[in-house]
């Protein structure tokens, strides 16, 4: 009799319990959900009880999304959470926040310097095993309405600016130098004197700034590239300046040819200069004594 009573006491902490490192954690959250955000795809894992748990791939446009918001409805999931992925977390937050679906975004480094995980652990599961223990810290983010009268604000500054006429502008090049984007070149006898970057319009360059240090934290962009490029060689306060003059020119082309942005991706120097890349790799591999022959 002892026994049965033991054995539907142990079941029933259980349930309420995890064993974990040597130390019996609290669950809080009994059905709870970990997604893993990736460019084209979402892997969410649910814990729907103690030992239970399923994992779904859904992929990143809004109809997918809310497929995968009817199914936590389904399984009343208690909590949902993501990591800060670029930009990549915001149609997805946006969506829960409309379906009213808990959610929080947490900080990925918060994650990884949590002891314990181990290497088989999916990252999505790795993140709702995390959650429903409380082991993670949500990061502050605004209502809606702070959120969109932010990412307007900065296009605001900026037309208010610059105008939406780009005909008044020579060239990109002569609006790059309006904006004091450009490097002031002095020379004496042939020699450069100075390349600080010139005299401008200071709310417009200081606008850009800001803009080019959010672009860059995004490591699947175009901006993120380049700017590893000329950090490498520049350093990292030019590589930010160079990142707010391509996005001052991409602007200078949306207003004048009314055209949209589009994305080049991280991956375009690799396919804009294929030769240059093999080059510069032989010379490496001949410095090293390696004969290399293309064929």
């Amino acid at each position: 009799m002892r026994t049965q009573d033991s054995q539907h006491l142990w079941k029933r902490l259980h349930r309420l319990i995890l064993y974990r490192g040597g130390i019996f954690m609290e669950v809080l959250y009994k059905r709870c959900c970990g997604i893993d955000i990736h460019k084209n795809m979402l892997v969410a894992c649910v814990f729907i009880s103690v030992r239970k748990k399923e994992i779904r791939q859904f992929g990143t446009m809004t109809d997918d999304i809310l497929q995968l918001t009817q199914w936590l409805k389904e399984v009343d999931c208690e909590m949902a959470a993501m990591e800060s992925t670029g930009s990549y977390w915001k149609p997805v937050y946006n969506i829960f926040e409309e379906e009213h679906i808990p959610v929080i975004v947490v900080n990925a480094q918060h994650i990884k310097g949590v002891p314990g995980r181990k290497t088989d652990v999916k990252d999505a599961e790795w993140i709702a095993d995390l959650v429903r223990h409380g082991l993670v810290k949500a990061s502050f983010i605004p209502n809606r309405e702070q959120r969109e009268l932010r990412d307007k604000k900065s296009a605001e500054r900026l037309l208010a600016e610059t105008g939406i006429e780009m005909n008044q502008f020579k060239s990109q090049s002569n609006f790059s130098s309006w904006a004091g984007l450009v490097p002031e070149c002095k020379e004496s006898a042939g020699k450069k004197m100075s390349t600080r970057i010139r005299k401008g319009n200071q709310h417009v360059k200081s606008v850009l700034v800001e803009c080019a240090r959010s672009a860059i934290r995004n490591k699947k962009s175009y901006f993120y590239s380049r700017y590893q490029r000329i950090a490498s060689r520049r350093g990292g306060k030019r590589a930010l300046i160079a990142i707010a003059h391509s996005m001052l020119v991409a602007i200078y082309h949306i207003l004048k040819d009314l055209q949209p942005y589009r994305e080049l991706g991280c991956g375009y120097y690799d396919t804009c200069n294929h030769e240059k890349i093999i080059q510069r790799n032989v010379r490496s591999l001949e410095r090293l004594g390696v004969k290399v022959v293309i064929e």
